[in-house]
């Protein structure tokens, strides 16, 4: 369940969709019938001229310039037969969002699974999340959410009081190298991730590793000094993931360039050989649950 709004700006986001707290639209112009064949969205368009709404010469759609009167109407990606026009995004209530939830309860009981918020940053709306997870629990439902936790640490603390299991992320240990790659410092987020701790959270830790931005092992190991000294080794699971080139359609839809660029990862055997190699530094050296990747089940939640 992912939540709009973000305090980061990570170069590798693959749900750009999420970073503004508010609906957006993505243009699709490969899917559109062209303004001659449907025209529908200018039909439905309540600004003069459909202003937003920009074709070429051959009536192709361009793109949606959203304006403050689209916020609040949406209505060219509602009428939108090839769906070129999509709502990224919408405005839901907890009654409609527990509707939702409880229709899967059955399998959340088989499988022991449950309902994760993500982002965007759910703690920019911590209110909300709070709510929520209060209510999945009452209706004894496993609860999870991922945060970067950048955040103010009484909105996270609320949130935790229903809160069963924290993913987050430490993506660099270096001040001035995480303001570079997410746009923001560590010291709030290093900070949270120890409190979390010494709530005795259950903790999953990750870092999205990088190569030749925060993939070197002088950083993972200043990653495992932190993560065995400052809180004690007591997290569930610490997951080094692969960074893969993801969301470039969704940047191309809303109009954004992708912030990597032409980054080129390496070869797949050889970053997995990488990560096995920082895994196995992590687990023999610093006695840590390391891991390469995110698909080894998770114990003792």
């Amino acid at each position: 369940m992912f939540f709009t709004g973000c305090t980061l700006r990570c170069l590798w986001c693959s749900n750009p969709e999420t970073i503004e707290p508010r609906a957006r639209l993505g243009v699709y112009p490969a899917k559109c019938l062209s303004l001659e064949k449907c025209g529908l969205c200018v039909k439905a368009c309540p600004v003069d001229n459909a202003a937003p709404i920009c074709f070429d010469d051959s009536g192709e759609l361009g793109s949606v310039l959203m304006r403050a009167e689209c916020d609040s109407c949406l209505k060219c990606a509602d009428i939108c037969p090839p769906r070129a026009i999509k709502t990224w995004g919408e405005k839901m209530t907890l009654p409609t969002l527990m509707k939702v939830i409880m229709e899967d309860r059955s399998y959340y009981e088989k499988t022991g699974g449950g309902v994760t918020l993500n982002g965007g940053e759910v703690m920019l709306q911590w209110e909300f999340a709070r709510s929520l997870l209060k209510a999945c629990r009452e209706a004894s439902v496993n609860t999870c959410v991922e945060t970067a936790l950048h955040c103010p640490r009484e909105h996270m603390e609320a949130v935790y009081e229903y809160t069963d299991l924290v993913i987050t992320d430490i993506k660099h240990m270096d001040l001035k190298a995480h303001k570079e790659i997410t746009g923001a410092g560590n010291e709030l987020i290093l900070s949270n991730i120890k409190r979390t701790a010494e709530l005795q959270k259950k903790l999953v830790i990750r870092t999205p590793v990088v190569p030749g931005y925060n993939g070197d092992e002088e950083n993972i190991r200043k990653t495992g000094g932190f993560i065995r000294d400052e809180l004690g080794g007591a997290i569930v699971q610490y997951q080094l993931l692969p960074y893969r080139k993801m969301g470039t359609e969704k940047y191309d839809s809303l109009g954004l360039p992708y912030p990597m660029g032409d980054y080129t990862p390496p070869e797949r055997a050889e970053w997995e050989a990488n990560l096995a190699r920082l895994a196995g530094i992590l687990v023999e050296e610093y006695g840590l649950p390391a891991v390469a990747g995110s698909a080894k089940k998770l114990t003792g939640i």
